[in-house]
């Protein structure tokens, strides 16, 4: 979504509606892990940075010989438990989210393995066999997966990304919305709560594989430079949803419209202050993040990918426009180091629209990591009168029923569309967002709202796509992550 402020509240799922045009709403790193010496990315990875065996190492910690309990800083923030035996293993989470994953068993052997990962998921990815042992691999995958994620002699790396096989495991996700979007107050400022762990834990322990963090860092930016406060707490939150052993999605999400000059003199136009801006933002981020591991995937931007040639939002969309900021957005974040170099990064579709995108002039951007790590961003919101409309229009009115056999056909049809552009393009597809409200003035038929998530979902995901749910606290409770009994039968049913 594309969030405005002082627009009034669709009950429990919006606080504003998707980037529309006027005349239709409906167009909306190496070494990370320690080398053989031991040693962290980014945290004193040199032979001698930990400290000697006689001294267990200070609390920079991580190198040779430092396996004492302050060589990494206490059970659960860097050495304890899983930096006990042979030195400098190395664990990056709390006691039950890394402390334990670092074990001799699962990690420990022969110098500064690491995980970043919970213990049921970076343990495994870390074992002795598939990444611990022989030069410290570090493994950021999910148990079952860790072991290709960190493989012997590998130095230190995880895996390379396979965006296609990464698609598969992100399964059924949901947003954080209305929160670190916010523009007026960051994070409660829409009346959410603040994002806890319990939460986080929550939906993990109910079958979200992936959870998008939309976040609007320019309002809280002063001078182009990114408040730090800012940035820490979405870097606790991604370390919580990675704990989990959840993927996560951290963007730049729409923000006073500053990306296509909305509202300005040269609105729908890309303009070089706002190159200039975009790529200052994302060395900021991509830095802030670059030790965060491969379940991090980083999007460019939201819905803001509405250029239009000579400024005519009614006119020919520029894709070529779109081009040049996505392939900035690549670039850009590669050379900021740390997992950087080789994440999985997610590209803007034309206003994140089926249609618009699927162009021959679209162009995935050139990778410096080389082919296979980079994801199309698209939304999807069809019908606009069943998903979100409330007030009748000249072309429609709101409509409290979906399912019949032309709206299904519609549905797939759009698709099976996406998904052969998806295939000729060789770029998969991550459904950044998908929601039905429940209606305010319009309620919506709960049969009808089940019928058309699961559609959704099940028709991406049988495509290799990811659906990514946008909610704001109307099927998940901010609490604990529980869901509404409508989202629980779709998440029943996917199984």
């Amino acid at each position: 979504m594309s969030h405005r402020p002082l627009v009034p509240f669709l009950v429990g799922v919006f606080i504003a509606a998707c980037s529309v045009t006027a005349a239709d709403p409906r167009d909306t790193g190496a070494n990370s892990g320690g080398n053989v010496t031991g040693g962290a990315f980014g945290s004193g990875g040199a032979p001698n940075a930990g400290g000697n065996s006689s001294t267990g190492g200070s609390s920079s910690a991580g190198g040779r010989g430092g396996a004492g309990v302050s060589s990494g800083g206490a059970t659960g923030t860097g050495g304890g438990v899983g930096g006990s035996a042979s030195g400098g293993a190395r664990t990056d989470g709390a006691a039950g989210s890394g402390g334990a994953a670092g074990t001799i068993g699962s990690g420990g052997l022969s110098g500064g393995a690491r995980t970043d990962a919970a213990a049921g998921s970076g343990g495994a990815g870390g074992g002795t066999s598939s990444g611990g042992a022989n030069g410290g691999a570090r493994a950021d995958a999910a148990a079952g997966s860790g072991g290709v994620a960190g493989a012997t002699g590998s130095g230190g790396t995880s895996s390379p990304v396979d965006a296609v096989a990464m698609a598969k495991a992100m399964g059924f996700g949901t947003n954080i919305g209305n929160t670190f979007d916010n523009t007026t107050s960051w994070e409660t400022g829409w009346g959410e709560p603040l994002v806890t762990q319990a939460f986080i834990n929550g939906i993990a322990s109910r079958g979200i594989k992936t959870v998008r963090v939309p976040v609007a860092w320019d309002t809280y930016a002063a001078g182009g430079v990114i408040d730090a406060s800012k940035l820490n707490r979405v870097k606790e939150v991604v370390g919580w949803i990675d704990a989990a052993g959840m993927y996560s999605i951290v963007n730049i999400h729409w923000d006073g419209g500053w990306i296509f000059n909305e509202n300005k003199a040269n609105a729908y136009r890309l303009t070089e202050d706002v190159k200039t801006k975009f790529a200052n933002y994302w060395k900021q981020i991509a830095t802030g993040f670059a030790s965060v591991g491969h379940r991090l995937v980083l999007e460019g931007l939201n819905e803001e990918a509405q250029f239009y040639v000579n400024g005519n939002a009614s006119g020919t969309p520029d894709i070529a426009a779109l081009n040049q900021l996505n392939q900035l957005f690549v670039t850009t974040v590669r050379a900021q180091g740390g997992y950087n170099a080789t994440r999985g990064l997610l590209i803007a579709g034309f206003a994140t629209d089926i249609t618009k995108t699927c162009v021959d002039a679209f162009a995935v951007p050139t990778d410096p990591a080389g082919a296979g790590k980079l994801f199309l961003s698209i939304h999807y919101y069809d019908p606009y009168t069943f998903t979100l409309m409330e007030d009748p229009a000249s072309w429609g009115s709101p409509a409290s029923t979906w399912g019949t056999d032309a709206e299904k056909k519609a549905l797939q049809d759009a698709f099976s569309k996406l998904g052969t552009f998806s295939t000729n393009k060789k770029i998969p597809v991550i459904l950044g967002e998908f929601a039905v409200t429940t209606g305010q003035k319009v309620v919506r038929q709960s049969a009808s709202r089940v019928s058309w998530m699961e559609g959704v979902a099940k028709a991406a995901m049988s495509r290799g796509m990811v659906p990514v749910l946008w909610d704001t606290g109307t099927d998940i409770k901010r609490t604990d992550g529980s869901f509404t009994n409508e989202l629980q039968t779709v998440m029943n049913d996917l199984k």
